[in-house]
């Protein structure tokens, strides 16, 4: 059962009133027009990328790249949810702050969600679902933001429950099962609210589920279609995958949030590895619709086209992450930054590749030529013979999200350069059991980072701040061209947007896995990033990158005369 929790106080709802904070009815007046043009009331942050093209750009430009040198905390929320789930191996503040008219929604790890004051960080309300113990966790108890439409707050929990909750004071007004715990099935990203739906994929590849994207209505939590990512036989697709059980168990999860193109009507889903990871001889063929994008259409879930990025995928190659629209000499495009290391730019109308370039300097696992043909060159074949090769699991780029201005027209990307050492090991499937088919060990002594900025025009890279530790947290671009990003070990960094130049840099105290934000409340600019990164993260990338503090999330501005 859910909790409301009110000063480190757990009470049963019934005796809540007069205990819990009310925030502003802010968010009543929040509907699917308004998240349209999101990017026109620049002030607040609306939905998960800022708007649904995925670009996580604001207009704003008070803090610009004149006078960001002046940037200082404003305020500090202290999450006080510090410590570790029995049922996974890490946690990480992952989310993106969505702000409405003054007050910040936010989520956290294992259940966690709050409504802040986004002028000062005081706590209005707090909720918390109980998740249990013994809940089948693959890559971390995290979660990646919530969802505001009428009234209402949405967010996910670990044990794969899609909640919406009271704005004003944090009460649950619906709770809906999408997800099967019992096969490993479980829940981590922000969902999306199109026209009267409210759209959630599913995490837990690695436990051999079958991935799917759901829809539900808003105001009632009434289930309304779900979309498998991998084809049952006789479905388009199901001649990828061979004759038996394996599509039962494929994976394809989309464990990133999509984004919409109103106009097209058409929502566009990265989908996961194929299940088992690495052992690809009991999965012949290229095993649709994994590592993909698909056309999805949001008011009954067909899928309209796919795009594969990785067929037949033997490097847990997730395809998840972000697929950021824009426009290029009047042309509807979207680009991609997959974990195999390549940048990809296709046409959003039908999904044909219009260029692909690699992003990372070290692919050794195959390569892609300009017309998207692949060819593996390195991978686990033989049983207990140790491969390496470049990117590793873990990716050029892991789910952590690349920006795009329009005002440079340019893509800025969090890149990480890391190998890995995988064996192939057979395992039989076993219902919540991980399915890997590998060992991984990362090659933690020789990795890198950067955060990069690329032209769609020619896919080059247009310049590079180096580091020599992987960027593993999502970019934002803003009007005031300064680009916004974490590091690992705790640094909160701005970049000139130009030129790439580092302009400012604070030490939060604790690593940075997670989507800073931008908004402004009574003219006043703040920039807001979660913290708080400890134990093994997504993607096999060494805890030790990260410091293990308690989660908390900053807020910057310049400041008052």
């Amino acid at each position: 059962m859910a909790e409301y929790v009110q000063a480190g106080h757990a009470v049963s709802q019934a005796s809540l009133s007069g205990l819990a904070g009310t925030a502003p009815p802010v968010v009543q007046n929040v509907t699917y027009e308004r998240i349209l043009e999101a990017r026109s009331e620049p002030q607040n942050w609306l939905t998960y990328y800022g708007a649904y093209d995925g670009q996580r750009y604001s207009p704003l430009d008070q803090i610009n790249a004149e006078n960001v040198r002046r940037l200082v905390p404003a305020w500090v929320f202290q999450s006080g949810s510090a410590g570790m789930h029995a049922g996974a191996s890490t946690y990480s503040f992952e989310a993106a702050p969505v702000v409405v008219d003054g007050v910040m929604f936010v989520s956290g790890w294992d259940g966690w969600a709050w409504a802040l004051d986004a002028r000062t960080g005081r706590e209005v309300w707090r909720y918390k679902h109980e998740v249990p113990y013994d809940t089948s966790l693959c890559c971390g108890n995290v979660n990646r933001g919530v969802a505001v439409a009428k009234g209402k707050v949405f967010f996910v929990t670990p044990n794969a429950h899609l909640l919406a909750l009271d704005a004003t004071n944090g009460r649950c007004v619906w709770d809906a099962i999408y997800g099967d715990v019992r096969a490993g099935e479980s829940a981590t990203l922000a969902p999306l609210v199109v026209k009267d739906l409210v759209i959630v994929g599913s995490s837990g590849g690695e436990f051999g589920v079958r991935g799917h994207i759901d829809a539900f209505d808003l105001e009632t939590g009434r289930h309304v279609w779900r979309t498998y990512t991998v084809p049952k036989p006789g479905e388009p697709g199901s001649e990828t995958w061979p004759d038996g059980p394996a599509w039962t168990r494929g994976g394809g999860n989309c464990w990133v949030t999509g984004t919409y193109d109103p106009e097209l009507n058409l929502m566009y889903w990265g989908t996961g590895n194929p299940a088992p990871d690495f052992d690809g001889a009991v999965r012949e063929g290229d095993n649709l619709y994994t590592d993909s994008v698909i056309a999805v259409n949001p008011d009954n879930g067909e899928i309209r086209w796919h795009y594969q990025y990785n067929p037949h995928d033997l490097w847990d190659y997730d395809s998840t992450m972000e697929h950021i629209l824009f426009e290029l000499d009047g042309r509807k495009l979207l680009a991609h930054f997959d974990k195999n290391g390549y940048f990809f730019v296709l046409d959003r109308t039908n999904g044909e590749l219009v260029r692909v370039a690699p992003f990372v300097d070290r692919i050794t696992w195959g390569e892609i030529d300009p017309s998207g043909k692949v060819t593996p060159k390195v991978y686990p074949d033989e049983e207990g013979v140790e491969v390496r090769f470049w990117p590793g699991p873990a990716g050029g780029k892991e789910w952590t999200h690349a920006a795009y201005s329009p005002r440079t027209e340019l893509f800025y990307v969090p890149v990480q350069d890391v190998g890995a050492l995988v064996t192939r090991r057979r395992r039989e499937f076993k219902e919540s059991i991980p399915y890997w088919g590998a060992s991984v060990t990362v090659d933690s002594g020789d990795m890198a980072g950067s955060v990069s900025a690329f032209d769609p025009a020619t896919g080059r890279e247009a310049w590079r701040w180096r580091n020599d530790v992987p960027m593993c947290a999502s970019v934002l671009a803003t009007g005031g061209d300064v680009v916004f990003a974490g590091e690992p070990t705790g640094e909160f960094d701005a970049f000139d947007a130009r030129s790439g130049e580092l302009l400012w840099q604070f030490q939060t105290g604790s690593g940075h896995h997670s989507n800073p934000t931008t908004y402004s409340v009574d003219g006043r600019q703040f920039v807001a990033v979660p913290v708080g990164w400890g134990a093994w993260v997504e993607g096999f990338l060494p805890g030790m990158l990260g410091a293990p503090h308690g989660d908390a999330l900053f807020a910057f501005a310049l400041p008052q005369d």
